[in-house]
C-alpha cells in the first residue's frame, strides 16, 4: 500500500539519535521525573489521531526557540510555547517557559527572540520546563511549523534527560499546505501568514509563533477538508500519491 513507506519515512525523518554524544544524561535528574516521561511516552502506542476527524482531533500546536538548529551539536532549547485547539477552536489555555541556560547568549539569538541571558539563568531546567510541557499536551497530537526543528530537539532531550524515545506523533503543518496548495513555495512562517492575511504577532516568541501557526492549522484543515480529506490518514494518502 503507497500510504505505508511514506508513513515510515514521515515517522523517520530525522533519522535515528546520535547516542554517542549524549555524555551522561541521567545524572542528577529526579527520579519522578523519569518514571512520568516514561510512562506518558508508553501511552503514545494508543494514540488513534490518524483516523480522528479534522471537527474532532485534538491537536497542540507548540515552537520552541534554542540557541542553533543542531542539539547534537550542543545547541539548546531556550524557551518552548504551546496553544490547544479541537478542530479549528483555538484555546485560551497556553503554555509557555523559558529554560534555563547558563552560557552567554548569542547576540544574534538575542536579537531574534528578545530573550536575554539574564533571563534565562534563572529559568527552570529543561527536564521541568519538559515534564511541565508533557502534562500540558498529554497524549494529543503535537503540531509544528516545518516540524523537523522541534522534533530534533525533543528526540534529543527525550533520550539526554530520561533515556526514553520520544514518541510524541508530531505533524508538520506543511503536509497541510502541499495538499491545499500544492504550487506555493512559501518557506518560512510569515510567508504564510501574510499569504492568510493573517497579522504578524510577536513573530519568533516561541508562544507567539505556536499562536500564529495555530491559526494557519484552523485555516488549512479547512481547506484540505474542502478537497476532501476528513482526518490526517487522509492527507497522508493524497501525498503519498503525488510522490
Amino acid at each position: 500500500m503507497a500510504f505505508e513507506p511514506f508513513f515510515h519515512f514521515m515517522r523517520g525523518i530525522q533519522g535515528k539519535l546520535q547516542s554517542g554524544s549524549l555524555g551522561n544524561p541521567l545524572s542528577g535528574q529526579n527520579g519522578q521525573q523519569i518514571a512520568y516521561v516514561r510512562n506518558l511516552q508508553k501511552e503514545m502506542k494508543h494514540n488513534h489521531s490518524l483516523h480522528v476527524p479534522f471537527e474532532k482531533l485534538s491537536v497542540v500546536i507548540f515552537d520552541m526557540e534554542t540557541t542553533g538548529f543542531f542539539p547534537e551539536q550542543g545547541d539548546q532549547i531556550i524557551s518552548i510555547g504551546a496553544v490547544k485547539m479541537v478542530g479549528g477552536v483555538i484555546s485560551k489555555e497556553t503554555f509557555y517557559s523559558l529554560v534555563r541556560y547558563e552560557k552567554e547568549l548569542p547576540a544574534k539569538i538575542e536579537q531574534l527572540t528578545g530573550l536575554s541571558t539574564e533571563q534565562l539563568k534563572d529559568a527552570p531546567s529543561l527536564a521541568e520546563v519538559l515534564v511541565k510541557f508533557y502534562q500540558y499536551a498529554q497524549n494529543s497530537t503535537l503540531v509544528a511549523h516545518h516540524a523537523n526543528h522541534e522534533k530534533s530537539f525533543l528526540q534529543s532531550a527525550n533520550w539526554k534527560l530520561f533515556r526514553t524515545p520520544f514518541k510524541h506523533r508530531i505533524i508538520d503543518i506543511s503536509f497541510l499546505y502541499r495538499v491545499a496548495e500544492p504550487k506555493i513555495t512559501f518557506v518560512r512562517l510569515e510567508e504564510f501568514c501574510e499569504h492568510n492575511q493573517i497579522p504578524l504577532v510577536d513573530r519568533h516568541h516561541a508562544l507567539g509563533d505556536a499562536k500564529l501557526t495555530a491559526q494557519l492549522w484552523r485555516i488549512y484543515i479547512q481547506k484540505v477538508q474542502e478537497l476532501g480529506c476528513q482526518t490526517l490518514h487522509d492527507v497522508f494518502i493524497r501525498i503519498a500519491k503525488q510522490l
